[in-house]
């Protein structure tokens, strides 16, 4: 993008009303979202991201942005399940829904690019709550996460749903990278948000079943496998003790919470909290601290730690602000989920066959695949086998196959997509 149609478009980025999502507005607000998104991850790559952040700082666009992420995710769990049971739901239905369960990613994504920097997290101001309670739900998603296998051949709605979990995950692995940008900056941070983090959420606590149970981590069929860059790699014998991104997220975060003097205050260190964070000592080897030597100073806070006594709990007077977004929504729209869902079936999860052709128009042109391999950070891979791939469905030139065996083998699952796409 040229600085002048960047700005247009962060000047153009508003707020939407439950009931508007998926519409012709809000579509063509996505659009707005998704060439910022790509934008910025072109110029991070470049080390030129410096003029979007300073466009939605000026432009004071981060709560609009976070108000929008909490929309969708309201959208997400409150409208989307009652869609699925509706009768007047149809399979071609699933054009513009697809769109929107994309949306809460789009932007997770571009706040994760800009909120490396402090003034990012600065101009959050009283919306950075909602933010953390937003993190806060991804990450406790996270820990919990299931691995039950999904239906082998699902119906339409069941594909959703399906496609609806992989993108949760991907999007709780983003809130990971974004909910440590404002942990390294909490010098900063207002104090409501520190005691949020701290005390109302305990994410020290929360970060240690991270480490432990490494959801990004996975073994399969006697080979150890990980989550990187939105794929799942075989991880050679030789790397299995290799720290991933991930999880040096997980340990910056914790560095920040526990050896930061103002955290260190307000973090109450009773006896469950203590025995939670000592068993981080297990995992900090001499490997792991050779790739983060930051840890040897969490090595000696948890070795002091380990001799100190619990102390009391403290009777302080507290008050504190508490985050409005999230429950303003939830309010506003309680007991109309049913009358909001039948309204977007008939308004907006319906088109005409024109308006799919014209909103598909759009869409390639949004989303152009010389645009979407310039982002991917690695060469494509097999739908089916997960080989290196230099062949594609050439009629949706959406999915890659690295044989013709493998194409054919994969067709009936994804001839309705394809159908769909064409």
């Amino acid at each position: 993008l040229l600085p002048a149609e960047a700005e247009a478009l962060v000047r153009a980025l508003q707020g939407s009303e439950l009931r508007d999502i998926g519409g012709q507005g809000w579509l063509r607000q996505h659009e707005y979202v998704e060439k910022l998104n790509m934008h910025g991850i072109l110029s991070a790559s470049a080390g030129q991201e410096q003029l979007l952040t300073e466009l939605l700082v000026t432009h004071a666009k981060i709560p609009v942005l976070i108000g929008e992420l909490i929309s969708v995710e309201v959208w997400k769990h409150k409208i989307f399940p009652v869609l699925c049971r509706l009768e007047d739901f149809k399979p071609r239905s699933t054009f513009p829904i697809y769109v929107v369960l994309h949306h809460e990613a789009s932007i997770i994504n571009l706040l994760e690019t800009v909120f490396f920097y402090k003034e990012v997290c600065e101009s959050a101001e009283d919306s950075i709550l909602d933010l953390i309670d937003y993190c806060h739900r991804k990450l406790i998603l996270l820990a919990a996460r299931s691995t039950k296998a999904q239906a082998a051949d699902p119906v339409p709605p069941q594909e959703l749903q399906k496609q609806a979990e992989m993108m949760e995950f991907e999007i709780s692995l983003k809130a990971l990278s974004v909910l440590r940008f404002i942990t390294d900056q909490v010098d900063s941070l207002p104090l409501s948000a520190l005691t949020r983090m701290l005390n109302t959420h305990n994410l020290p606590c929360l970060l240690v079943e991270l480490v432990e149970h490494c959801p990004w981590s996975c073994w399969e069929a006697g080979k150890l496998k990980k989550f990187e860059n939105g794929t799942w790699h075989v991880v050679p014998p030789e790397d299995h003790v290799k720290m991933t991104k991930l999880d040096g997220q997980v340990w910056l975060a914790l560095l920040n919470l526990l050896l930061s003097p103002e955290c260190q205050h307000k973090y109450h260190f009773d006896g469950f909290n203590k025995s939670q964070l000592l068993k981080l000592r297990a995992f900090l080897t001499d490997v792991l601290i050779d790739q983060l030597p930051n840890l040897v100073e969490m090595q000696r806070f948890l070795s002091y730690l380990a001799v100190t006594e619990p102390a009391p709990p403290k009777k302080d007077l507290i008050l504190e602000q508490v985050p409005v977004i999230r429950d303003h929504i939830l309010k506003k729209n309680s007991g109309k989920w049913e009358a909001i869902a039948k309204h977007q079936v008939k308004h907006a999860f319906s088109p005409t066959e024109e308006e799919l052709k014209l909103q598909a128009r759009r869409w390639a042109q949004t989303y152009s695949l010389d645009m979407m391999e310039a982002l991917a950070p690695d060469k494509p891979r097999c739908r089916v086998c997960g080989a290196e791939a230099a062949k594609r469905c050439s009629r949706c030139r959406n999915e890659w196959y690295c044989t013709r065996a493998c194409q054919v083998q994969h067709w009936q699952k994804h001839k309705p997509a394809c159908n769909l796409m064409a």
